[in-house]
């Protein structure tokens, strides 16, 4: 069967049917060619979730990586990270005969016709892309690709990367008819299945229009707009949407910053600028929060940073969102300051360390670069999170993991909400405060209620609710206040 293999709805002159389940598609039944196979490269987050919904869609998808151990758990259904509904998804594959994984890439690509690259792109401490490991998986394709096959870039990349893996696959395989394409990713941790059963648009990036084609053909489900465009379009196009997202958290922080300095309430300010009419009412202006973390966002304006001095175009805007970022990873820091007078021998305990809710993944997490941060000042740091995975840390000593809130409260100074996971919202803070030194939290994602804590003799801290103004003139560490 070609690439180009249309599907048919409700049909029966194929063999295979694809049950979308728990989605727009849930009442619908699609017919894919039961021969049609899929290699998915790279399979931490990114890789795991388009392998599972692939299959979900009824392709025969293999999964390929180094990682033994990784691949190991992914033949029994075990996802690497906690994304919600994707172990059951992949057990599900697995049962049906249309998902299974593998170390060798000969095994992994014989007989593919698509060949998705999904690595997690990995970053360094400035957010600066590192593309050694997918730059190595082009080499391997070049020698095991099947003629005629089409490679599609999921990965995030910079821009011209695309092109230099299509030159590093010709060099390995220089008589070898393929395609390449840049279909970027858009999913989002704790959403990942819902972020692919139902995108918003699917971005199909080639410089040739055959490649558009094909894979257009075979991305016609979901029902979704396809937008068409070159490689470097495509690039352009994720770096174009992360960096503006980037642009409004660092927008909206700032003007909670002011907010919380002349008593007003940015949260409020919120709601009315989004509903003006030039302004999306879905756009990403919610205050509260301490930037974005991750590698995501911030991957995507290192690229453009770095993409504006290779051609000598100053990107000041993007230089000033990244700069408002940083600012804003120091509140913590400078509020503990303010009350305490100092980090040294101050023991605060976190609430959420995971780098969002609805993940498990501790990779490039607010928590941990507060915990370091504070840690280097003297501090000890406690912690707790519902489902963080402990072994990212790879051993390093910068946290107190407690199996509870409250072991985290015992004889602290403080706590610090800073992933906000809904748990946290009923926890018992009365009984909290009862074995805390000192009753200090600063709620950094405005998780709870001012009033309700401060009947409770805590110092309580949020971002944006403009109550800064009245608790500056209160002085430093006085039970009951509440400070912005």
């Amino acid at each position: 069967m070609p690439l180009g293999a249309t599907w048919e709805k409700n049909g029966n002159s194929l063999p295979h049917k694809a049950y979308f389940l728990d989605s727009a598609f849930q009442k619908e039944a699609f017919t894919v060619p039961q021969e049609y196979q899929v290699c998915v490269i790279g399979l931490w987050h990114l890789g795991s979730v388009t392998a599972a919904c692939l299959a979900e869609m009824g392709y025969s998808v293999i999964g390929v990586d180094e990682d033994t151990t990784r691949i190991a758990k992914l033949n029994v259904g075990t996802a690497p990270l906690f994304e919600p509904g994707l172990d059951a998804l992949l057990q599900q594959g697995l049962a049906s005969g249309r998902l299974r994984f593998t170390t060798n890439y000969a095994d992994g690509l014989r007989g593919a016709s698509c060949v998705w690259l999904t690595y997690d792109t990995p970053v360094n401490d400035r957010d600066e892309v590192d593309l050694t490991r997918i730059t190595a998986a082009a080499q391997k394709i070049a020698q095991y690709l099947q003629d005629d096959a089409v490679v599609i870039v999921h990965s995030q990349v910079p821009v011209g990367t695309c092109e230099q893996l299509e030159s590093t696959i010709r060099a390995g395989a220089p008589t070898r008819p393929f395609g390449i394409a840049c279909v970027p990713e858009n999913l989002r941790l704790g959403r990942a299945l819902e972020c692919f059963r139902k995108p918003a648009m699917i971005v199909i990036g080639s410089n040739q229009e055959a490649t558009i084609d094909r894979v257009e053909a075979f991305c016609s489900l979901p029902p979704c707009p396809k937008v068409r465009m070159n490689l470097r379009s495509a690039e352009m196009t994720k770096h174009a949407i992360n960096s503006y997202l980037a642009t409004c958290v660092s927008y909206i922080n700032e003007l909670a910053n002011l907010c919380d300095a002349v008593g007003a309430n940015a949260s409020i300010v919120s709601t009315a600028l989004r509903m003006d009419e030039r302004v999306s009412p879905r756009a990403p202006l919610l205050p509260g929060g301490l930037g974005f973390a991750g590698a995501t966002l911030a991957r995507d304006l290192r690229a453009l940073q770095a993409l504006g001095k290779r051609v000598g175009h100053p990107t000041h805007l993007f230089d000033a969102v990244l700069e408002v970022n940083e600012e804003q990873k120091q509140i913590v820091y400078r509020r503990l300051n303010a009350l305490f007078g100092s980090l040294e021998r101050l023991t605060v305990g976190i609430l959420g360390l995971t780098y969002k809710t609805g993940t498990s993944t501790l990779r490039r997490s607010a928590a941990i670069e507060i915990a370091r941060g504070l840690k280097n000042a003297g501090a000890t740091v406690k912690g707790y999170d519902p489902k963080a995975a402990i072994e990212e840390l790879c051993g390093e000593d910068v946290v107190q993991f407690c199996s509870s809130a409250e072991e985290v409260a015992a004889n602290s100074n403080a706590l610090v909400i800073v992933t906000e996971w809904p748990e946290f919202k009923d926890l018992d803070f009365a009984a909290l405060g009862a074995r805390m030194k000192d009753r200090v939290l600063i709620d950094t994602k405005n998780l709870l209620e001012p009033d309700r804590l401060r009947s409770l003799g805590y110092t309580y801290s949020d971002i944006g609710r403009g109550t800064l103004l009245e608790s500056s003139k209160t002085g430093s560490l006085d039970r009951g206040m509440v400070c912005g």
